[in-house]
């Protein structure tokens, strides 16, 4: 029984010591880097959208030396028809991401399928005034993304559902069989797949 009790004596002395004892530097949590650099937006590929905050300095950053292969779905919200997408604006980023971290662009294959209620955004001028009574608001940031490499696809499937004629898709917009069907055949060919 004393030997029990002076067991459990020393566990707890032992127990108390270690609590009481100054953590030493290596545990320790780490200081802060430093502080947050100042707030800028650059558009290092894509001019007029997309904007990244450069930030160097923390993890998850593009090696150059990698061929990155990402299929999009484009899938957003409602649209305003007003302006442009929001999640088209997503890709730009990714574009201009790329190329702040020096990937040339021959290693960047970025595919982007305008799905669901993002179709519309894929319409010539004079098919979306017929809907909406006003100019397509997305023709420009398509133009600039194919411009940067981006393919752009649009489901044959959905614009059939729709009553849509291929002259009615801009023709930087690659009309492709299906939603369904695209993003298995892209990722047969080693395309990672990602929704906006």
């Amino acid at each position: 029984m004393n030997i029990r009790l002076s067991g459990y004596c020393a566990l707890a002395c032992f127990a108390l010591l270690a609590v009481s004892m100054p953590l030493q530097a290596a545990d320790k949590a780490p200081a802060p880097a430093g502080t947050t650099p100042a707030t800028t937006w650059i558009h290092p590929v894509i001019a007029k959208f997309g904007a990244v905050h450069p930030r160097p300095d923390v993890s998850g950053q593009p090696d150059p030396s990698v061929n990155y292969k990402v299929f999009i779905d484009v899938i957003g919200n409602v649209m305003d028809k007003g302006k442009h997408l929001d999640s088209l604006g997503r890709v730009a980023r990714l574009v201009n991401l790329m190329g702040f971290a020096k990937v040339p662009a021959e290693h960047v294959h970025i595919v982007a399928l305008l799905d669901g209620y993002t179709e519309d955004a894929a319409l010539v001028n004079a098919a979306y005034r017929k809907l909406y009574k006003k100019d397509n608001p997305n023709l420009e940031i398509l133009h600039a993304l194919k411009k940067a490499g981006v393919e752009l696809l649009i489901c044959s499937q959905a614009m059939a559902g729709q009553g849509l004629k291929d002259s009615d898709i801009d023709p930087g917009v690659t009309i492709t069989l299906s939603g369904v069907m695209a993003p298995v055949v892209y990722g047969q060919r080693g395309y990672t797949y990602m929704q906006l």
